[in-house]
């Protein structure tokens, strides 16, 4: 505790923990010694007005210290002790303040949120790059591998042209129950190609109908161990200069972790290097959501 302040009034106990609390505090058990001031002319002691000046510089150290947290700096010194932000649950809060969320897109997140499983929903700020990318693309045909309920395939059907198609591949009737059913309500059911199925099994039968090369956008966020087969596959199905986006590739940070070596990690670690490999796409390794790869085939 820092010290107890009494001035002829009930004491202020202050804490360390809450600084701008402490303020406050401070401001309101002093007003009434300031009235008295003006009418007795008394003068406040300096011990009181160093513990005030002492407050305020804790207030804003503390909000400094805030700043310094969402700030990182790569060890290594090759790389000009470039400062680089790291979300705070702050910051990450005033980035989805700045996301523009179609009100659809909002009921079904908020509807996901009450169900099991609803981490595996991809968060609005990936959802509105993935619908960017496909704007940019000009994308008529794309495909989704893992639709759980439906936010990330939502917001690519809404951006896709009257005449545009997405094959929305999932394996699990009850959270796709629910996908269709934002689909209708957002007027977009003719635009999705929903297919029921295991997802490679999907892919394949794509390939046979002689569907190679003809499809513009696609999106993976299903099995991870399963990466690398729907990568070769969608490899296959995507148009040069296509684009194939992966999702969970920084793996809560498991990836950097030489300690954690669990099947899923150790088969997205190995994924990530592969493709870091590739010479048949150019990529982009995006920190946003659980981290996103986004290649380009060349």
């Amino acid at each position: 505790m820092l010290e107890e302040l009494s001035l002829g009034f009930p004491p202020i106990h202050l804490s360390n923990t809450n600084m701008s609390s402490n303020l406050l505090l401070f401001r309101s058990a002093i007003r009434p010694l300031i009235s008295s001031i003006k009418l007795q002319h008394i003068s406040i002691p300096t011990r009181v007005r160093a513990s005030s000046h002492h407050l305020g510089r804790c207030v804003s150290s503390n909000a400094a210290a805030a700043a310094a947290a969402a700030v990182i700096v790569s060890k290594d010194e090759s790389y000009g002790n470039k400062q680089i932000i790291s979300l705070t649950p702050q910051l990450y809060n005033y980035l989805l303040a700045n996301v523009r969320e179609p009100e659809i897109l909002r009921k079904l997140r908020e509807e996901t949120a009450t169900m099991q499983g609803s981490q595996m929903q991809v968060s609005p700020d990936q959802a509105q790059l993935l619908a960017m990318l496909v704007q940019i693309l000009g994308a008529q045909r794309c495909i989704e591998v893992g639709v759980y309920t439906g936010y990330s395939s939502l917001a690519i059907a809404l951006v896709l042209p009257e005449t545009g198609c997405l094959v929305a591949c999932e394996r699990d009737g009850n959270s796709l129950g629910i996908a269709k059913k934002y689909y209708r309500q957002a007027g977009v059911s003719h635009k999705v190609d929903v297919r029921h199925a295991l997802a490679v099994d999907t892919l394949k039968d794509l390939i046979l109908n002689g569907e190679a090369c003809s499809y513009d956008f696609a999106f993976v966020d299903a099995e991870k161990k399963m990466y690398s087969e729907y990568y070769e596959l969608l490899l296959q199905l995507v148009r040069v200069g296509g684009v194939i986006v992966i999702d969970n590739v920084l793996w809560h940070g498991k990836v950097s972790d030489p300690l954690v070596n669990d099947p899923k990690t150790t088969s997205i670690r190995n994924f990530n290097r592969s493709i870091m490999e590739d010479k048949r796409v150019s990529i982009s390794m995006v920190p946003i959501g659980d981290g996103m790869t986004i290649c380009r085939k060349l």
